[in-house]
């Protein structure tokens, strides 16, 4: 049961991945930036976590979710689980922000100065070992079944290839997708080159937690907008492994405001 519910969500998001990435280049919303060198970087970044999976990550998920602390209520489905993981990690997710420790490792996510679905698999290995003990943790006090975790980290995956995708949608479709979940319109303004849009938007498949806790930001998506991290430059991926361990400074926040 537990191997084949990681199978099926392999397949699944593997079948997924190839889709958006060919549809994003049939259907571009702004021209492609970067070429080979930084899908290459990406692909690299994501090698090395895909290395990381079954040596770690996989066995502190598979133990936290066998370590029962309480019987759950009949009610309380995987469709409750998808709502409140997703909720949880909206909230790590900004902690990956505003503390200056997992910013340092979360800033590599950030740094792609284009975005497309590779950008979805594109992180720092410190970062993916972090958040695995940080859902170990809500795993743990919510007691969800492993299976049920493998079922969500596909619905994460597959909604964090469609929203950083440079698929161009017709304007009526994403306009109804972002009144519940994330779309590139939205997750684009994350990515946007101005510290105060980068600390925003922090949903990562529902979009009301945004508007609930507001947090969303004022601006709307620009097809000419800068992606990447204000004040800082795209580096090697040499370099972006070594970067959390540097001792380069934060940049400044920007005085842009968010919605109140």
């Amino acid at each position: 049961m537990i191997q084949d519910a990681i199978l099926y969500k392999s397949v699944a998001v593997g079948f997924w991945f190839a889709f958006i990435f060919i549809a994003e280049r049939i259907w571009r919303a702004v021209p492609a930036k970067g070429g080979c060198r930084r899908i290459g970087r990406n692909t690299g970044l994501w090698l090395i976590n895909m290395v990381l999976s079954p040596l770690i990550i996989l066995p502190v998920t598979f133990y936290a979710s066998n370590y029962v602390l309480w019987n759950r209520l009949e009610w309380w489905n995987i469709v409750v689980d998808i709502v409140v993981l997703d909720f949880l990690i909206f909230w790590w997710h900004m902690a990956n922000h505003k503390l200056p420790l997992l910013w340092r490792f979360h800033e590599v996510h950030h740094l792609d100065e284009h975005l497309d679905s590779s950008s979805a698999v594109r992180f720092h290995f410190g970062e993916v070992l972090l958040s695995a003990f940080a859902r170990a943790a809500f795993i743990i006090i919510l007691a969800v079944p492993f299976v049920n975790v493998v079922i969500f980290e596909g619905v994460v995956l597959a909604a964090a290839i469609f929203h950083h995708s440079n698929l161009k949608l017709p304007a009526d479709l994403e306009r109804a997708l972002t009144k519940i979940i994330i779309t590139p319109s939205i997750h684009w303004v994350h990515h946007h080159a101005i510290r105060a849009d980068t600390d925003s938007n922090y949903g990562t498949i529902f979009s009301f937690w945004d508007r609930l806790f507001k947090t969303k930001s004022l601006n709307k998506r620009e097809y000419d907008m800068k992606i990447g991290v204000e004040g800082r430059a795209e580096k090697t991926i040499g370099k972006l492994i070594i970067k959390p361990f540097s001792q380069e400074q934060l940049p400044p926040p920007s005085t842009q405001n968010l919605a109140q």
